[in-house]
C-alpha cells in the first residue's frame, strides 16, 4: 500500500489513512488443527527412535505436543514409509480438511456469511497442487464464482505476511469488499524419517495447522480490528540455503532442511528489520504494546527476543504456541495472535508489530494499531 499519508489528529505518532481509503482491519481470525495430537516423546515411540541424540533434540526442543498426521502403520505395527504421491495426497485432503475449518471458523467470528467473501489467498509451503487450495476451497465451500483468489506457495514460515500484505493491498483497493487469507500448512506431508540429525531436528519442530484471518476496509468505521499500517521486508540473501526444502535424490521426494546457524541469522537482523517498519512514523520498540513472533523454533525466539530488548511476557504467546502446537510454518503467527485476542488486553490506540521468518533467509514485519 501507499505510504504517503494524510494526517489524522486523533492518534499522532503512527501512519495515518491515504486520501483513497482507509486502512484494512483486520476483523477476525480462526484456526483448524487435525484431530489427533501428539506428545514428543508419542511420536519418538511411533518411529522407534532410541538414538540419545536424536532423543535430545526433541526433549529439548521446548515443545510439549503437536497435532499430525502419521503414517498407517505396515503390519509389523510400524509406521509405513509414504511414497511421494501419498504425501500429496495428505497435503491435498487434510490441508482442505483444515482450511475449510478455519475459514468457517474465521467468518464465524467475523459474523460473516460465504456469499460476503470476494477475494481469497491460500498460501502453503507443503506440498504443490494445480489448481491449487484457492481453486479448491471455492469449490468445497461454495464462494462466490466471482470471488477474486491468489495462492502463495513455497515461501516458508514467513508467507503469511507476504500474502498478508498483498491480501491488506486488495482490501484497500476494494473498500467494503471482504477478503480471506488463510494459511494451509500439513507439514506431516513433508516428513523425511531416516534416522539422520538433519532431518531429526525438522522432524521434532514442525505441526499442521492452518489458521485464516478476514481483512475488510470500511468507510463507515464500523468494522471492529487492528488497522494494518504498513508492512516491512527484509531478505538476506547469502544466507539464502539456510532454510530450504527441496528434492532429496536418496530418499526420492522432497524434505526440509534447516542450518544451525538459522537463529542467530534472523536475530543478528531482527532489529534492523523492526527499525525499518518504525522509520518515518515517529514510533519506537518501547511504543509497541503488543509483539506478535513467528514460532519458529525455542532458540529462534530467544534469538530474536534478545535482539529486539523484549521480554519472556513481549513473546508468551509465541512461546505457548510453540509449546502446544510446534512450529505451524506460515500461520504460527495467526495462532499467536488468536491467543493475544482471547486474552482480552487489547485497548484502542495500541500498536502492535507482527513478525514472521523464513527462507531467504527473510524477516517479514507489519504494522498494526487497535
Amino acid at each position: 500500500m501507499d505510504d504517503t499519508r494524510t494526517r489524522r489528529e486523533e492518534r499522532p505518532g503512527g501512519p495515518t489513512a491515504t486520501a483513497a481509503g482507509p486502512f484494512p482491519r483486520i476483523t477476525a481470525v480462526g484456526t483448524g488443527v487435525p484431530p489427533d495430537s501428539y506428545t514428543q516423546e508419542e511420536v519418538l515411540k511411533a518411529f522407534e527412535i532410541e538414538d540419545p541424540r536424536i532423543r535430545a533434540v526433541f526433549g529439548n526442543s521446548a515443545i510439549s505436543s503437536r497435532h499430525l498426521s502419521l503414517p498407517p502403520r505396515s503390519p509389523d505395527g510400524g509406521r509405513q514409509i509414504e511414497t511421494q504421491g501419498q504425501l500429496l495426497c495428505k497435503h491435498r485432503s487434510n490441508g482442505l480438511d483444515m482450511g475449510r475449518n478455519a475459514v468457517e471458523a474465521c467468518l464465524e467470528a467475523a459474523r460473516a456469511n460465504l456469499s460476503d467473501v470476494r477475494y481469497l489467498c491460500c498460501v502453503s509451503s507443503t506440498g504443490f497442487l494445480t489448481p491449487g487450495f484457492s481453486a479448491l476451497l471455492i469449490k468445497d465451500l461454495g464462494l462466490r464464482r466471482d470471488c477474486a483468489r491468489l495462492d502463495v506457495v513455497g515461501m516458508g514460515c514467513n508467507a503469511g505476511l507476504n500474502a498478508l500484505n498483498a491480501v491488506a493491498g486488495w482490501a484497500h483497493a476494494h473498500p467494503g469488499r471482504l477478503a480471506v487469507m488463510v494459511c494451509i500448512e500439513v507439514c506431516s506431508a513433508a516428513y523425511v524419517f531416516d534416522g539422520t540429525m538433519r532431518t531429526s531436528v525438522v522432524n521434532s519442530l514442525f505441526g499442521d495447522g492452518a489458521a485464516a484471518v478476514t481483512l475488510l476496509a470500511d468507510a463507515d468505521g464500523a468494522a471492529e480490528g487492528p488497522e494494518v499500517l504498513r508492512f516491512g521486508s527484509r531478505i538476506i540473501p547469502e544466507h539464502i540455503s539456510a532454510m530450504r526444502y527441496d528434492w532429496d535424490d536418496d530418499h526420492g521426494k522432497f524434505s526440509f532442511g534447516l542450518d544451525p546457524q538459522v537463529p542467530y541469522v534472523i536475530g543478528a537482523h531482527a532489529e534492523q528489520s523492526v527499525r525499518e517498519l518504525l522509520d518515518g512514523t515517529d514510533l519506537r520498540r518501547p511504543d509497541i504494546n503488543h509483539w506478535v513472533v513467528h514460532s519458529g523454533g525455542k532458540k529462534v525466539i530467544d534469538s530474536v527476543r534478545l535482539n529486539l530488548g523484549l521480554t519472556r511476557h513481549d513473546v508468551r504467546h509465541t512461546r505457548s504456541v510453540l509449546h502446544d502446537y510446534g512450529n505451524l510454518s506460515s500461520g504460527s503467527f495467526l495462532f499467536s495472535y488468536q491467543r493475544l485476542l482471547d486474552e482480552g488486553t487489547v485497548a484502542v490506540g495500541d500498536y502492535g508489530v507482527l513478525m514472521t521468518m523464513g527462507p531467504g533467509s527473510t524477516i517479514e514485519t507489519a504494522l498494526i494499531r487497535w
